[in-house]
């Protein structure tokens, strides 16, 4: 069965504007991200939205769970902004317990060549396959249970609470 990657946008997936520095949101980095790591994982990919986490609602999240509720599939990923990924996560695993969910992100936009989004992408597609049902967070090479990390502001990795 394939993986379902929902899309919500977050640096993962930000533009750059060249002429006035501004970061913006165009059209997902995704399918080139797939083919660059050379994927032969099946997927199934839906665009949710495209806004920085910080701009996400109570609202959006809801769209994100019942997006899941809909999924077919039991294994997911979502691309979704680094700031508020927790908080999302943490939505999520209040309503849903069955599927294996996979929040992941990146620190640096993929445009911007040295972006850890591709490393991150391949490791939420291996942590989709094998953890069981529940909501994690894959940044860093680690795979995080949505209740037990944080991102550090300081450093710009997530990392386990206490």
């Amino acid at each position: 069965m394939s993986i379902k990657i929902f899309l919500t946008g977050g640096t993962f997936d930000k533009e750059y504007n060249e002429l006035d520095g501004y970061l913006f949101f165009k059209d997902t980095h995704l399918p080139e991200m797939l083919r660059l790591g050379r994927n032969r994982v099946p997927v199934n990919t839906e665009t949710l939205m495209m806004i920085d986490s910080l701009e996400m609602t109570e609202a959006d999240r809801a769209l994100i769970i019942e997006s899941i509720y809909k999924s077919t599939e039991d294994r997911i990923i979502i691309t979704h902004g680094t700031d508020t990924m927790v908080e999302t996560a943490q939505a999520i695993a209040k309503d849903i317990t069955t599927k294996t969910i996979v929040l992941v992100g990146a620190m640096i936009p993929y445009k911007f060549g040295s972006s850890d989004g591709l490393f991150n992408l391949g490791t939420a597609l291996a942590f989709s396959q094998t953890l069981p049902p529940g909501v994690y967070i894959a940044m860093n090479g680690h795979y995080f249970n949505h209740d037990n990390c944080r991102k550090n502001k300081q450093n710009g990795y997530f990392e386990t609470l206490g």
